[in-house]
């Protein structure tokens, strides 16, 4: 399946979702049945369920290295050469840079300001035992001196994040340095390394009824009815997130695009409509492409803008994805200091890319995964919470969409449209 084919397949709840989101209320009901019956026998099922999610767990996790380098080889180099095509190119790719990392730094304010006012139970944080000792977070000398990675394939065996991304992102720079020929044989070598690991994602996540059955009893059987309201207070920091995403992405478009407020509003509502409805940014696309004259942006640079914004750029996506990681440290009692947070915030404006034409539920392990454990938070209830993700992906689609019109705004509305050609033209009728 094409890329394009599984950004398409992603725009809606599959069945796997439903089953999914069927496993985890069953899963959550019974659990909180049995426990607050004290059902005798009740410790030797847990003894087999944990295990079981936690196996099913390690399946997936087992992919995410040689997928998240692979993707941000693949990543960088695309966006390298999409930049070097041409002047409304290279404006958005910066701007991409720029709104993600402004975005990820904002959830970082965002979700420790809701979490402080909604503070994460006593009942809830219990659940950190389900995940035994966090990752031992260097101290600020280690993790500087092992920024750059001495050893890259040993941080992969660790699964040291942070000096794989910088690895991976300086990788794929020097890959769009060499020779043409041998590059395409390199990007296409992590082109079947991806096809490969999605391969082993789609087995692993077809058992995923099963594993998140077993992770939600134990989660059930913990929290009881409370853990709905762990769940419910998950949605909101989450979708608290992509809306500040949205919004600072909107008020940088109208303050640096010098574009009237009420003009933004209603020129990008079409699109963030179709959004909504149809919770994939391919999908509002024509939407998009559609609305941007009334943002005072040409069809001939919002066809170069767009879809470029859609192949690489996820502002709310990233945001999202941090503010996942820092509610499950939450949840934990993980300690995260500011240098922490920070480091999370890059990590998770980094691996974004690593989403481009990914499934919900792959893009949902690959970019989070990475971010929690470059934070030292436990990636075990990750599987629970995917269970009840649509409607975290309302907000997700919702914030990317008005961030991909904030930048079509920045980056094509000083284009001369008559001048784009060759590599600029649109690319799509």
């Amino acid at each position: 399946m094409k890329l394009a084919d599984r950004a398409r397949a992603a725009g809606s709840p599959s069945a796997l979702s439903w089953r999914i989101l069927a496993a985890l209320v069953i899963g959550l009901v019974l659990g909180a049945v049995l426990a607050g019956n004290q059902v005798a026998g009740l410790d030797r099922i847990l003894a087999v369920a944990v295990p079981v999610g936690r196996l099913w767990l390690d399946a997936l996790t087992m992919t995410v290295v040689p997928l998240v380098f692979a993707l941000l080889v693949t990543g960088v180099s695309t966006a390298a050469e999409s930049a070097s095509a041409g002047g409304v190119a290279r404006r958005s790719i910066i701007w991409f840079a720029v709104l993600l990392v402004a975005c990820s730094l904002l959830t970082v304010l965002v979700c420790v300001a809701v979490l402080t006012a909604w503070p994460v139970t006593a009942q809830a944080s219990a659940l950190g035992g389900t995940a035994g000792p966090p990752p031992v977070i260097a101290s600020a000398a280690d993790w500087l001196t092992g920024f750059i990675p001495a050893n890259p394939i040993k941080a992969a065996s660790d699964t040291a994040m942070v000096p794989l991304v910088v690895f991976a992102l300086i990788f794929g720079f020097a890959v769009t340095r060499i020779n043409p020929e041998l590059r395409r044989g390199l990007v296409d070598f992590f082109r079947a390394i991806v096809e490969a690991m999605l391969v082993i994602v789609h087995w692993v996540l077809w058992l995923a009824p099963f594993g998140v059955l077993a992770l939600a009893f134990s989660v059930g059987a913990q929290l009881g009815i409370g853990a709905a309201g762990t769940l419910i207070q998950y949605v909101v920091v989450v979708a608290s997130s992509c809306l500040a995403a949205a919004l600072l992405s909107a008020l940088i478009a109208i303050l640096v695009g010098r574009l009237s407020p009420v003009t933004f509003a209603r020129g990008a509502l079409p699109a963030q409509i179709v959004a909504i409805s149809t919770q994939s940014s391919l999908a509002s696309l024509p939407a998009m492409i559609e609305v941007a004259p009334t943002l005072g942006v040409g069809r001939a640079a919002a066809g170069v803008v767009l879809p470029l914004a859609v192949s690489l750029f996820r502002a709310a996506s990233a945001a999202a994805n941090l503010a996942v990681a820092i509610y499950l440290g939450y949840l934990h009692g993980v300690v995260m200091s500011p240098a922490i947070l920070i480091v999370g915030a890059l990590t998770a404006a980094a691996v974004s890319l690593a989403a481009v034409g990914l499934p919900a539920q792959v893009s949902f392990f690959t970019t989070i995964g990475p971010v929690c454990i470059a934070m030292g938070v436990p990636i075990t209830l990750l599987p629970v919470l995917l269970a009840v993700e649509t409607i975290p992906d309302i907000f997700r689609t919702f914030g990317n969409v008005t961030a991909d019109l904030a930048v079509a705004r920045l980056a094509g509305r000083s284009a001369d449209d008559g001048a784009l050609v060759g590599a600029d033209a649109p690319s799509i009728v």
